[in-house]
């Protein structure tokens, strides 16, 4: 059996590998997708005081740091029994959207856009921001990094620092913003919404103009039909920060919409011995392994799958491009992957809206942002939705609010099944008997999971006492002199 190793898999947050093994005709057999690294967050919160985990969870990762500090903060809300003041909740919705419009942005034009812009089989040296920039132009390239710093200004004048916040409290937060801060908030937001704008309609040039593209996208190669999940308002529309976790089946039709403390009743979590990542699934489905259909557990979180979940958006711009996206792909549900790049420029368009609306809002500048806790503290779970999808923060304390318990699942590990049936599923489709393997074919494969915006810094819990994957000794010469095999 021959295997081909594509390692380090690029453009992502951490460190990852495929494997994929062909038969003896030179058919794919199976592919696996491997975390490699482990980030054992949810074991060393344990003996720390509750009120510290929105500054510890958060160094998981130095690209999403806000989606935990925040779902770690409303965790801490239930945990107190404590009902923020309206203004505090506005004011970190506002922090969120600011984050929302960084990474989007940067996933777009930095992560997963140069398999467009420069095209899938482009050089390798190309595939890249400067590559990116040199096609699009200095002006678009100067726009992603000014609205990039402008947000990361609007996060350090909330958080105090651009990376890594202090800002959430349980029942409130720790700064609110002056009038004159909130002007230039507004100033920002303006032009975050033009940038957004400008996006979608590169989109629009560069991918949608492009048949080639467009038949790659809507191939079946690119393609499963699977559960989505995400956060919904009382209206069904999307939200990022807060409101109820709303599960549609392969058809469109809602299956589950529950509250954060619910979430055990319809998630559960699969373990397999050759990844620390583990693979979450829908409990009243099943586990029927890495398959999709209406049969199988295995549901997707990320932009798709919230829009998909979803019956729109809450503002009017971001409205119309979702629309424009379901009319193009053939209407509700969209169940091809590729089409998540499309997702999340309609969800960066609602996030500068969003922004906007929060910083026209009046009580914004309100000083009354924190409700101090008074209940014995017990337990306490939140969820946000992160880029990369549905995060969920759960802590069980003893009485004086120190961590007994923590269970973490992140945005990337709830789409770690469907990672895996992409690249199997695009593998399968691209390798054939005879037909050479070339670097841009295996970036093709690779594009199967780009689109999920992987952050395997954060998404790696898996620990069962021993090391689940080889360690590989190599001398100067590159051949491999000793192998630690994983334990049966």
């Amino acid at each position: 059996m021959r295997k081909i190793t594509i390692d380090p898999i690029t453009r992502l947050e951490g460190h990852g590998k495929i494997e994929i093994f062909l038969n003896d005709a030179g058919e794919v057999a199976n592919t696996y997708f491997q975390v490699p690294e482990l980030r054992g967050f949810e074991k060393f919160c344990e003996g720390r005081p509750s009120e510290e985990l929105p500054q510890i969870t958060q160094r998981i990762c130095g690209v999403c740091p806000e989606a935990h500090h925040l779902a770690s903060t409303k965790a801490l809300d239930d945990l107190f029994h404590v009902d923020p003041p309206s203004p505090a909740k506005k004011l970190r919705e506002l922090l969120y959207s600011s984050f929302y419009v960084t990474d989007h942005t940067t996933h777009f034009y930095i992560l997963g856009g140069p398999d467009f812009v420069m095209g899938p089989d482009a050089p390798v040296a190309e595939r890249n921001i400067l590559g990116v920039i040199g096609k699009v132009g200095l002006e678009l390239g100067g726009a992603v990094i000014k609205t990039r710093m402008q947000n990361h200004k609007i996060i350090h004048m909330l958080g105090g620092r651009a990376i890594h916040p202090v800002f959430g409290l349980p029942g409130g937060v720790s700064k609110g913003l002056t009038k004159e801060e909130i002007e230039e908030v507004k100033q920002i937001a303006k032009e975050s919404v033009e940038f957004a704008k400008l996006s979608l309609q590169v989109f629009d040039d560069i991918v949608l103009k492009n048949k080639e593209y467009v038949d790659m996208i809507v191939s079946d190669a690119y393609t499963h039909r699977t559960y989505y999940m995400g956060l919904v308002d009382e209206n069904n529309k999307v939200n990022f920060y807060d409101g109820k976790v709303r599960v549609v089946d392969p058809d469109g039709k809602e299956f589950a919409k529950y509250a954060p403390r619910e979430y055990l009743e319809h998630v559960a979590e699969h373990v397999e011995p050759w990844t620390y990542a583990k693979f979450p699934f829908l409990k009243n489905v099943g586990w029927k392994g890495f398959v999709d259909g209406k049969d199988s557990g295995v549901f997707r979180v990320a932009p798709l799958a919230r829009l998909n979940a979803a019956d729109g958006m809450a503002t009017p711009l971001a409205q119309e491009a979702y629309e424009k996206m379901y009319s193009t792909l053939g209407g509700k549900p969209v169940h091809h992957t590729l089409a998540m790049h499309w997702a999340r420029l309609v969800e960066l368009l609602y996030a500068a809206e969003r922004l906007l609306e929060l910083s026209q809002d009046p009580e914004i500048t309100d000083s009354n942002i924190r409700t101090i806790p008074t209940a014995v503290p017990d337990e306490g779970v939140g969820i946000v939705e992160a880029p990369r999808g549905t995060l969920i923060h759960h802590y069980i304390t003893d009485e004086r609010g120190v961590i007994k318990k923590a269970n973490l699942i992140v945005a990337t590990v709830n789409n770690a099944a469907a990672v895996n049936m992409s690249i199997n599923k695009a593998a399968m489709a691209l390798i054939k008997p005879g037909k050479e393997i070339t670097e841009g074919l295996l970036n093709r494969i690779e594009m199967a999971w780009r689109p999920y915006d992987l952050c395997l810094a954060c998404a790696t819990h898996s620990l069962p006492g021993y090391s689940p994957l080889p360690i590989k000794v190599y001398d100067s010469k590159g051949e491999l002199i000793k192998q630690s095999p994983p334990k049966d």
